[in-house]
């Protein structure tokens, strides 16, 4: 079983930055790939940013330029680095990962940490 925990969520003033890290725990043979979903209120969840397996990223077209992710393997950590926030940026940022082992491939979510950019 494969357990995620996030931090670094918080308030922040526009053009403020933050850092959330997932640190990913637990019976992982293989990842896939590790990302940063988040979810306003009344809103679907969306893909924030995404690093697969290989360094390969992909970021919504609206943090672009803003936003970084970068991952530790050898810690199965992943971390998102936000600048330049905006109030749109506002939501629940949940850590994604998906990893492999011989029975299969599985997705796990972490708990979500919150990030609140106003003045």
């Amino acid at each position: 079983q494969v357990q995620l925990v996030e931090s670094g969520g918080g308030l922040v003033q526009p053009g403020g930055s933050l850092r959330l890290s997932c640190a990913a725990s637990g019976s992982i043979f293989s990842i896939n790939d590790m990302g940063w979903y988040r979810q306003a209120p009344g809103k679907q969840r969306e893909s924030v940013a995404v690093i697969m397996r290989g360094g390969v990223t992909n970021y919504a077209d609206s943090v672009k330029g803003r936003f970084t992710i970068s991952s530790d393997n050898a810690k199965n950590t992943v971390n998102l680095q936000m600048n330049s926030l905006k109030p749109e940026d506002t939501a629940v940022y949940y850590c994604k990962v998906v990893h492999s082992s011989a029975f299969g491939r599985y997705t796990v979510w972490g708990q979500g940490t919150q990030v609140t950019v106003s003045s």
